[in-house]
């Protein structure tokens, strides 16, 4: 049973969904944008499940992507899907007037929320956290969910930081990814904070103690049976999740834990027709083709290549 209260849950997903993807950004072979694979893969990946996507993420590559090309693929995404799913614009950095900038432009291209994560390698103090996250809500009128990730933030947002945030009434849930179960338990029975899993395999054990959905990586290529699970989850119905989740297991595995995720999910994007090429931005590259036929492997053995 869900710890935070109905209604709490309601709002949250009125204005978040429930089963999400960070969306990746396909790239064409000499490096640029390709909108009409941006347009596809949103198209492709609500037709399969997701009722949320998060532009811009760090799956998406956001931090090789230029402000411009982050406004001209959320608009893109806003246009393609945005009457099917709800549409949530990353916009944290480690610069907070930049992040407000951000922020301001997602609203104006059409966002329907904010993913704000920990402002990164600065690693500031949780004063510092709390009044960067509250700067950035003060700057439009979007509902806001916290990004808690410390292995990438370098700090975590700490529980009485999550308790003070639940304070300001556009800050309404935290994608978790801190693998702190009980500190995430706390916040949800100790305020309104609604809390997505943001970890996938964590997914099954996080909605068990009271989250209310997830924003994936591997919705990429299963956010049917993500959908199933979650599904199951609100109906008690556990012993259904547990099977689907082991099911799940396998493939989690394969796209996140042998290659940086989003590297994972373009090829495997690529293997099912989804985006014509597995192209990244430097600092990354793309799958080498042993990578790639492992993972064809894994998805012919999960059911989700013929």
């Amino acid at each position: 049973m869900a710890l935070i209260s109905d209604s709490d849950a309601a709002v949250a997903r009125e204005a978040f969904g429930a089963v999400g993807t960070a969306m990746l950004t396909p790239f064409d072979a000499a490096g640029g944008i390709d909108y009409a694979a941006v347009e596809a893969t949103a198209e492709h990946l609500v037709d399969l499940g997701n009722d949320q996507l998060v532009v811009s993420g760090t799956t998406g590559e956001s931090p090789t992507t230029t402000d411009e090309e982050k406004r001209r693929l959320l608009e893109t995404v806003v246009g393609a899907v945005g009457d099917r799913a709800r549409i949530l614009a990353g916009v944290g950095t480690n610069i907070t007037a930049h992040s407000v900038e951000l922020a301001q432009q997602a609203a104006a291209a059409g966002a329907h929320g904010l993913l704000v994560v920990t402002p990164y390698y600065s690693k500031p103090p949780q004063a510092a956290i709390a009044e960067h996250m509250r700067t950035v809500a003060d700057a439009t009128e979007l509902p806001v969910m916290l990004y808690d990730i410390p292995g990438r933030s370098g700090v975590p947002i700490d529980t009485e930081t999550l308790l003070r945030l639940a304070e300001h009434p556009r800050i309404l849930a935290v994608k978790d990814a801190k693998g702190d179960l009980v500190a995430s338990q706390r916040v949800m029975t100790e305020s309104s904070l609604v809390y997505y899993s943001g970890e996938d395999a964590l997914n099954l054990p996080l909605m068990a103690f009271g989250a209310v959905g997830i924003v994936s990586v591997v919705g990429h290529v299963s956010a049917d049976k993500f959908a199933s699970m979650v599904a199951a989850v609100g109906d008690n119905d556990l012993d259904s999740a547990r099977r689907i989740a082991g099911e799940l297991a396998p493939l989690v595995d394969a796209i996140m834990n042998h290659l940086p995720g989003v590297v994972a999910v373009k090829a495997a994007l690529e293997l099912q027709g989804v985006i014509p090429t597995r192209a990244t931005r430097m600092p990354l590259l793309p799958a080498a083709d042993e990578q790639v036929e492992s993972l064809r492997a894994q998805l012919i053995r999960s059911g989700y290549l013929q």
